[in-house]
């Protein structure tokens, strides 16, 4: 345990992965009626994290070049978080009574590939598909079944064939992000491209069965894109909130309406995450190189403006992040790595945010005898029990 007290009945719970090489952790964290956050325990998830490699050998932050790498579907009642190390998926029953509380469903199983990254559900919870990164890097999803866990959807096995090594050596030239459609007839992987070559995004056709279509096609960002990052659905619209390290954001619009954009945001360094509210209707996106976090609104043609600025302290690092809706307010959860932190902020409207604690990871995590290191630390999902 990583609390004296655990809170008995929370409103939800926060997850993130340790990806430490000798054996992942998931850290849960329960989410109180105000938005308040507090650990509560770390979890084995069956496997091994594994760190990715750069061109200079910096082992920094970020070691999984990805945003998804743990997820929780609500209507499913399930978690899922990457083994990196294993090249496994592992599966767990969320208890909406205490959802802190987490259960192995069957065993870790394979990603069919190497260095899996990324995952994500199909809007019911009935499917997960993972992204892997590595040498062996592709596609491949599974059936959830609530007693045996995952099992392989056969055809969904696709390869992309990147010529990557395992670990993967990044982030120009990996994979970070992978998504249904909104309607869930395409499953798309964000690919960050190289220097000479810009990225790009994946898409398969899903047919009834969760069968893949036997090829992908390639979904070009707009004209001045550089790298895609985050796939964030811009709700209703048939379309992406998508980040680019090279240049700010991107709209991909994937419903044929010509409303695709390369947004450059003045300032940035590496905005690579993102995470909507639907209280706020804000993208929140996430500079891991300048500490800040970008508000952007979007309007009906899809034109954004950044409504706000939220500045972390130098050294936080922010990474993952993840909008939990509670009572009828949205928060923002957001990894600090470097600083081993989760900081929290209460939305209270558009370009309203406001920072409501920083949540240390590190001291606790001693004090349990749990190994943490901030350059290894990924993830964040979020799930609520709705009361």
């Amino acid at each position: 345990m990583l609390t004296k007290s655990s809170l008995r009945r929370p409103d939800g719970a926060a997850y993130f992965i340790t990806n430490e090489p000798e054996e992942n952790m998931i850290i849960t964290a329960s989410i109180g009626a105000d938005g308040s956050l507090r650990l509560d325990r770390a979890v084995p998830s069956g496997g091994r994290g594994l760190h990715g490699t750069t061109a200079n050998g910096n082992t920094g932050v970020d070691g999984l070049f990805s945003q998804g790498s743990i997820q929780a579907s609500a209507k499913g009642k399930v978690l899922a978080a990457v083994n990196p190390g294993s090249s496994t998926v592992s599966l767990f029953a969320i208890d909406p009574r205490k959802p802190t509380n987490i259960t192995p469903l069957g065993d870790p199983i394979s990603s069919e590939g190497e260095f899996p990254v990324s995952l994500t559900f199909n809007s019911e919870g009935t499917r997960l598909c993972v992204l892997n990164g590595g040498k062996v890097n592709g596609v491949h999803c599974y059936n959830v079944d609530q007693k045996q866990g995952l099992t392989p959807i056969p055809d969904s096995l696709r390869y992309l064939g990147f010529n990557q090594t395992t670990p993967a050596n990044g982030p120009p030239g990996s994979v970070s992000h992978i998504v249904f459609s909104e309607d869930g007839s395409k499953l798309l992987a964000s690919y960050k491209g190289t220097a000479t070559a810009p990225g790009y995004l994946a898409s398969w056709d899903v047919n009834k069965d969760g069968a893949l279509s036997a090829q992908h096609t390639q979904v070009a960002l707009a004209q001045g894109g550089m790298v895609a990052f985050s796939l964030t659905h811009i709700p209703g619209q048939n379309a992406l909130f998508t980040t680019d390290p090279g240049v700010g954001y991107a709209i991909v619009d994937l419903g044929g309406k010509h409303r695709d954009a390369s947004v450059a945001l003045n300032g940035q360094m590496a905005t690579c995450w993102s995470a909507y509210s639907p209280q706020t209707k804000g993208y929140y996106a996430i500079d891991v190189g300048g500490n800040v976090i970008r508000e952007v609104q979007l309007d009906g043609n899809l034109k954004g403006n950044v409504a706000a600025t939220y500045t972390l302290p130098a050294g936080t690092s922010p990474i993952d992040s993840e909008v939990a809706s509670v009572r009828g307010k949205d928060y923002l959860y957001v990894l600090g790595a470097n600083a081993t932190s989760v900081e929290v902020f209460a939305l209270n409207g558009a370009g309203k945010a406001k920072q409501i604690s920083s949540v240390n990871i590190a001291s606790p995590a001693r004090a349990a005898g749990v190994s943490i290191h901030g350059s290894n630390l990924q993830g964040m999902a979020t799930f609520v029990s709705g009361w």
